[in-house]
């Protein structure tokens, strides 16, 4: 117990020195803050939260609140193949420069305040074994150097004490960007896109996975995914998104 209780003041005096040495500052503008992982308060409110009501399945918000089961017209037209997903922020504003600035500038400040957020969003009763990015082709990550999605799943994995595996799904090929697509067009641009390596798709057998992407737009890619990850065994799979881009609807 007294080994314990010094390693905890040691951690505290390193990172009271760490705080002064590199004050913790927003990711966004710079400012001073109190604590890592945090935005300043004037530019949490140049965010867009996204809170209930929202489609059950794909996390779309509601204009109005039609319960705690309802979906979106999307989704009881062609129901996606994860079973829930959720994002923090709408992608506008400042929420879409931030996940600007991250892909195309590397600013890996953003990502602990990202997973905060990220972390509240995920369903109370949601349970999971395993934490997977989205992941990159390998062309596209050698040109970026880095995966966004593989940041914020290893920032959520050491907030909420799981195990990420970013080797457990594989993007087969090289699909161009989906930005200019229509919903239909998104859905055939990933269309088995993914993969689970022979290897190891015994890993996956009854595992619940939560699912980890920066952004998400129609659910296309994620549901894609989770196609790969439910052939390869897995029982659940939950995805949990940074920004969502989609206007509040009427139901």
């Amino acid at each position: 117990m007294k080994q314990m209780g010094a390693q905890s003041v040691f951690r505290k005096l390193g990172s009271g020195v760490v705080d002064f040495l590199l004050p913790p500052r927003c990711p966004a503008c710079g400012e001073r803050i109190l604590s890592h992982g945090h935005l300043c308060a004037a530019c949490w409110q140049d965010l867009s939260p996204i809170a209930a009501p929202w489609c059950a399945s794909c996390g779309l918000p509601f204009e109005v609140d039609v319960g705690p089961d309802a979906l979106c017209g999307a989704c009881m037209k062609d129901p996606p193949a994860f079973d829930w997903a959720r994002a923090a922020v709408s992608y506008e504003a400042l929420g879409r420069d931030l996940i600007i600035r991250m892909k195309h500038g590397g600013a890996g400040a953003s990502i602990p305040a990202f997973v905060t957020m990220m972390a509240r969003v995920i369903p109370s009763d949601a349970q999971a074994d395993l934490i997977i990015p989205v992941p990159l082709h390998r062309w596209r990550l050698l040109k970026r150097r880095f995966n966004q999605s593989q940041l914020l799943a290893k920032g959520l994995a050491g907030k909420l004490g799981l195990r990420a595996d970013p080797f457990l799904l594989e993007r087969m090929r090289a699909t161009p960007s989906q930005g200019t697509l229509d919903r239909k067009g998104r859905r055939k641009n990933v269309r088995g896109a993914f993969r689970v390596p022979v290897s190891r798709s015994g890993q996956l057998a009854g595992k619940r996975v939560l699912l980890v992407d920066d952004v998400l737009t129609t659910g296309a890619t994620a549901s894609e995914c989770a196609k790969a990850l439910k052939k390869a065994g897995a029982s659940h799979v939950g995805v949990v998104a940074f920004a969502r881009v989609g206007q509040p609807v009427r139901s």
